[in-house]
């Protein structure tokens, strides 16, 4: 997330990317790279929409989080949590698992990271997010291209030809601008790295599914 930005828009779309689905999303948003100017404001805003979360049963109207899918999991999401502390990351908030029946997991908010803690490196597959703070755009790229998984990415940033030229320099299957993973049946989607090979949807999705022949015919 760049500093010229659109702060609101850029809170509600990162807050999808860490806490839709429980985080258990395979591109969840977990990372969060936000521009030194506006960290300290950043952090602040995501903490309170994180607080706005509302835990229950999925089928109440009034639920915007439920459970993990069983106590596995959430034991797992919660170790992730101690990790988080006990390697000198900032908890803002979270990190608790309520007194209630079900595999809950308070939204939970990271910040003060660093790109080599083990919740930057691994998939938590949680409502976990981290929050690291970088200084230019080359240290920006760096950062987030220095992971073993490479499935999507999102820009954050009112500046087109910046987007369009660090889009470029992502390693990421698919880069959205100003937000979180849009998916589009006619467009293929698909990562990098351990995120796989291959891709589903669009004309590639069809490729995927057909199967090529070479006839050669010496005369």
């Amino acid at each position: 997330m760049f500093a010229d930005a659109d702060l609101n828009a850029a809170t509600e779309g990162v807050a999808a990317g860490v806490f839709a689905n429980q985080g258990e999303v395979c591109a969840a948003g977990s990372r969060i790279l936000v521009a030194r100017e506006i960290y300290g404001e950043f952090v602040d805003r995501l903490a309170a929409r994180a607080a706005k979360v509302v835990l229950g049963d999925p089928f109440d109207e009034g639920t915007t989080m439920g459970a993990l899918i069983n106590a596995k999991q959430r034991d797992r999401v919660s170790h992730y949590i101690g990790r988080g502390r006990d390697e000198g990351a900032r908890l803002v908030t979270g990190g608790g698992r309520p007194d209630r029946a079900g595999y809950f997991v308070e939204p939970t908010l990271f910040a003060d990271a660093s790109n080599t803690m083990t919740i930057a490196r691994e998939e938590i597959f949680g409502p976990v997010g981290t929050i690291i703070p970088f200084d230019d755009d080359d240290q920006a790229i760096a950062i987030a291209n220095d992971s073993s998984y490479a499935l999507a990415a999102t820009l954050w940033t009112t500046d087109l030809t910046r987007a369009h030229t660090l889009a470029r320099r992502v390693d990421a299957g698919a880069v959205a601008v100003n937000g979180w993973s849009p998916l589009d049946a006619r467009l293929p989607w698909g990562g990098w790295k351990l995120s796989g090979h291959g891709r589903e949807l669009g004309l590639a999705g069809l490729e995927a599914n057909t199967e090529l022949k070479t006839i050669t015919i010496v005369l």
